[in-house]
């Protein structure tokens, strides 16, 4: 069943469909089942997950009116890539400081490593390790918000200390985690306004690079969608080299050929969503791939769904072309921004 087919299944509140999926809500941060009587959404703002466990670990959080968290599911792939992610879970609330291993885990399952660890990536495109390791990051992000210091809540995510969370910080977030606690390097972030083509673009950044770059029609929407990431940032208008970077996307959006400019990037994300960045900073102007294309690019040929939601949590879009992907059937699904805004990037590109 191809996402087409699920997100039709959603507009119809297909009964049949429960337990294969559930389905998540950009605007409202809540994930359902397919056949939740609740307000229709715009299909550009669902987003598809095949386990409960894949929405809640994107920081969804279930519908109280249909539970799709208590849904049965049906298939048996699914069943198990669900009872892996309660183990980890449950271990992980017991003792957050230890890992679960891949022994236990094919004991309590009775499955062995080789077949739990393939199961696991094909359906959630990334290893039992880096569901773990998320858990922990969006932990720590949820505490810092909180207002927690940082060794507090390092430990309160289970890392042990602040120094365990800094070794592989930048694989993390992008920024330390000091710096995602202030909302920034230097606990600043600037942003700008300006028109283009597309409309009104946003270009958010900190003392290290472009952090945000989003398009729409609303200023005050974008704003928010930027202060809801940075709750406790020092959010200011353009100050520092945010000029420079800005200036140099616009001029881009005026020329008629040409690569972007080298403009430094401070983004953040999960350890899979970054491998899949990084793949799209190699599609060049005016080329295309799909998604099942970069996942067999990065040797995950399974976990092409896993891909476009990467594509779909982007914060930095034109800069990272996650316009320059599209479907095994051709056509354009998805974009944080519109599908009009994507079709004309793609058509601006193709004319130059």
């Amino acid at each position: 069943m191809d996402t087409d087919t699920k997100i039709a299944a959603v507009m119809t509140r297909d009964a049949t469909k429960d337990g294969q999926f559930v389905y998540a809500v950009k605007t409202t941060g809540i994930y359902c089942r397919p056949s939740c009587p609740s307000r229709k959404p715009k299909p550009e703002n669902i987003m598809i997950y095949g386990v409960p466990e894949q929405a809640e670990a994107e920081g969804y959080r279930a519908c109280l009116r249909c539970r799709p968290d208590l849904v049965k599911i049906a298939d048996p792939k699914l069943s198990l890539t669900r009872q892996i992610c309660r183990l980890i879970v449950a271990h992980f609330e017991a003792v957050p400081e230890g890992k679960l291993s891949m022994a236990t885990l094919a004991l309590e399952t009775g499955y062995s490593e080789d077949h739990l660890s393939r199961s696991f990536k094909k359906i959630m495109g990334i290893s039992p390790a880096d569901f773990y390791d998320n858990m922990r990051t969006s932990n720590f992000k949820k505490n810092v918000q909180a207002g927690e210091s940082i060794s507090g809540a390092a430990f309160g995510a289970g890392f042990g200390s602040s120094s365990r969370l800094y070794e592989k910080a930048h694989a993390r977030l992008g920024m330390t985690p000091a710096s995602y606690a202030k909302g920034g390097a230097g606990a600043e972030i600037s942003y700008s306004f300006v028109d283009c083509f597309l409309g009104r673009m946003l270009v958010a950044g900190t003392r290290n690079g472009i952090c945000a770059v989003y398009f729409g029609d609303n200023d005050d929407a974008l704003l928010v969608e930027l202060t809801q990431e940075f709750p406790k940032a020092e959010i200011a208008p353009d100050v520092g080299r945010l000029g420079e970077w800005s200036a140099g996307i616009v001029e881009f959006l005026e020329r008629t050929s040409g690569d972007l400019p080298d403009i430094p990037l401070d983004m953040y994300g999960t350890a899979f969503q970054r491998r899949v960045w990084q793949e799209l900073l190699k599609i060049g102007p005016g080329k295309t791939k799909t998604y099942r294309d970069i996942a067999e690019d990065m040797g995950q040929p399974k976990s092409a769904r896993a891909v476009g939601r990467a594509c779909a949590t982007n914060p930095v879009s034109l800069i990272v072309p996650c316009h320059r992907v599209i479907g095994t059937d051709g056509k354009l699904h998805g974009y944080r921004w519109g599908l009009e805004r994507k079709e004309a990037l793609r058509d601006w590109e193709g004319a130059a």
